[in-house]
């Protein structure tokens, strides 16, 4: 090798170390300046969702930023449970759903969020569970508000990574979602019993308490959707039973 090609050699070896890392400052400079914004976001969105399976759709639907993280901060508390239903002294705000959803069933720590009436939470409106779970093609996760009485349903809202437009991506759906609306966990007995998607659409479930109708052509994701419901609600039973007392 000529000693011209040699140096060439090393230059260009020396001009892409020196790019990569200039290039890789940059990039680590601007995921440092954006992540503040992107925590905010993901804050927004699951203040906004909690506060949706609580209220509702129409409530939410107009509210500003500004007016969910008030409104959050001022009828909301967090907790943290296991599923022996003793609360934790862990913040809420360090539980990731996803990582505590590869837990163990009984090691997880499970969110919990109070909906009060008013600031001064004397009066409970209902309590949301965060769920998570598997659909047809990758994770779902949700919340589910269940009202005072810790029995009725009061409403859901769902999520997802991949699942099929038009199909399975409607767990999304508001209309979709309000078919839980009523619903009960617990049974005639007074035992828990999970609402749970039927097979087929288009059938009314209005007097069943615990069925509801399902999603056409994407069984599977529907599927999904009750097991998580189960899976997740009754891991909360001792939590629940404790304050139906």
């Amino acid at each position: 090798m000529s000693k011209f090609n040699k140096n060439g050699n090393n230059y260009i070896i020396t001009y892409a170390v020196i790019m990569t890392l200039v290039f890789g400052s940059v990039l680590a400079v601007v995921a440092m300046v954006l992540k503040p914004k992107q925590d905010m976001e993901v804050l927004l969105e699951k203040q906004n969702f909690i506060l949706k399976a609580a209220l509702g759709e129409d409530a939410m639907s107009s509210m500003t930023d500004e007016e969910v993280s008030r409104l959050y901060a001022e009828t909301v508390v967090a907790d943290v449970v296991k599923s022996s239903g003793d609360i934790v002294e862990t913040e809420e705000a360090s539980v990731n759903v996803f990582k505590e959803y590869k837990k163990p069933k009984d090691v997880r720590n499970l969110p919990v969020y109070t909906i009060y009436e008013t600031e001064e939470k004397k009066n409970v409106v209902s309590y949301v569970f965060p769920v998570y779970g598997k659909g047809l093609w990758d994770f779902i996760w949700g919340y589910v508000a269940v009202k005072s009485d810790l029995e009725t349903v009061s409403g859901v809202v769902f999520d997802h990574k991949g699942e099929t437009p038009g199909l399975g991506a409607r767990i999304t759906d508001a209309e979709v979602q309000s078919r839980f609306a009523g619903k009960k966990i617990v049974d005639a007995n007074g035992n828990m019993s999970i609402p749970y998607f039927e097979k087929g659409e288009g059938n009314d479930y209005s007097n069943m308490p615990q069925q509801v109708d399902g999603l056409s052509g994407a069984t599977i994701t529907a599927n999904g959707v009750s097991s998580m419901l189960e899976s997740y609600l009754l891991l909360y039973k001792p939590f629940i039973l404790s304050r139906k007392k």
